[in-house]
Order: structure tokens, then sequence, then C-alpha cells
């Protein structure tokens, strides 16, 4: 009896740290998935490597955005279509900028003896936001410096530029702000 305790008891450690052992070998069926998709995107690469630009468009692009609206007092043309196929326009200082947009981080990670945790910050109003107003947008008049906002969604679309539209779908908008086009002339 006391041979089959002595057996078990140098077998139960030795099953153990075999087990132990087979466990890290890392055969699992999603590791065996991760290596097999892994494994195909290296012969797709090796096959068909990735192509090499002498020259970026969208870098181009880019900057002239930047150059763009880069500059104090620049003014934009926001056109609203509405779903009948209307449109209206309002003159801003600046961009648009839709409300989700924050100058300060929106959460903060914080770390435990339990893990990490994502937590909310408040706004710049002390409040906590869902981050869900990204279709809200505001910005200010460009003469009055009045605050107006729109929103766009289902039936409404905005188009934005840096000068006013004369092709004949923007020539007849009908201004929903202070600020004609008209009044941004006359003081140039």
């Amino acid at each position: 009896m006391r041979r089959i305790a002595r057996i078990c008891l140098t077998a139960a450690p030795v099953l153990a740290l075999g087990l132990g052992l087979a466990s890290c070998t890392g055969d699992s069926s999603q590791d065996k998935e991760n290596r097999a998709k892994q494994d195909g995107y290296d012969q797709l690469v090796a096959r068909q490597p990735a192509g090499r630009m002498e020259y970026s468009p969208t870098r181009e692009a880019i900057n002239q955005w930047v150059e763009t609206w880069g500059k104090p007092g620049k003014l934009s043309y926001v056109y609203i279509q509405n779903a009948k196929g209307e449109y209206g326009y309002f003159i801003m200082k600046g961009l648009p900028v839709p409300r989700c947009k924050m100058l300060t981080p929106t959460e903060r990670m914080e770390s435990t003896s339990n893990g990490v945790a994502v937590l909310p910050q408040p706004g710049m109003d002390g409040t906590y936001s869902a981050g869900s107003m990204c279709h809200a947008y505001y910005g200010f008049d460009a003469t009055t410096g009045a605050y107006m906002e729109f929103t766009v969604g289902t039936n409404q679309s905005f188009f934005l530029f840096d000068k006013p539209m004369t092709m004949p779908e923007y020539a007849g908008a009908e201004q929903m702000g202070p600020t004609s086009v008209k009044d941004v002339e006359e003081r140039r």
C-alpha cells in the first residue's frame, strides 16, 4: 500500500509538470489559426510586396489643407442641402467644429492590481459626454461673431468651401446666417 502511495505521490507532480509544459506549447486552436493567418500573409507579401511611391498625392492634399485652413481669420462657406435638394448657406470664421472634438483628453487610463480601467473625464464645461454629438457642428458667424450650430444626418448634408461658390445649385442658396456673401465682399 505504501508503495502505491509513493508511486502516486511521485507521479502526480510529474504529471502536473508534463501537463503544464504541454499547455505552454501554444497549440490552442486560436494559436493555430493565428499562425495560419500569419503564414498566409507572409506568403502574399513575399509574392506581392507593397509598391513604393515616388510622390504622395495624399500628403500633398493634407499639406494643402494645412496651408488653406492654417491662417487666422480664414472664412468657411458652409452650404447646407436638405432632403428636397434646396441649398442654404452661412459664413463662419474658421472651420465648423464637430461637437465631439475636445481640447482635453476625454478618458484616462488607471492601472490597479485588478487590471486597467478606462475612465471618462469631464469636458471643458465640467460635464460628462458620451461623445455622440459628432453629427452636430458649431462655429461663429464671420461678421457678427454669433454662435451657430447645425446638425447633419439622414436628410441633410453640408458642403464646405473656402470661397463662395458660383455654380448654379449654390448661387441660388438662401442666406441662413447673419452674414451674406455680399457683406464679406464689401469688407475686403
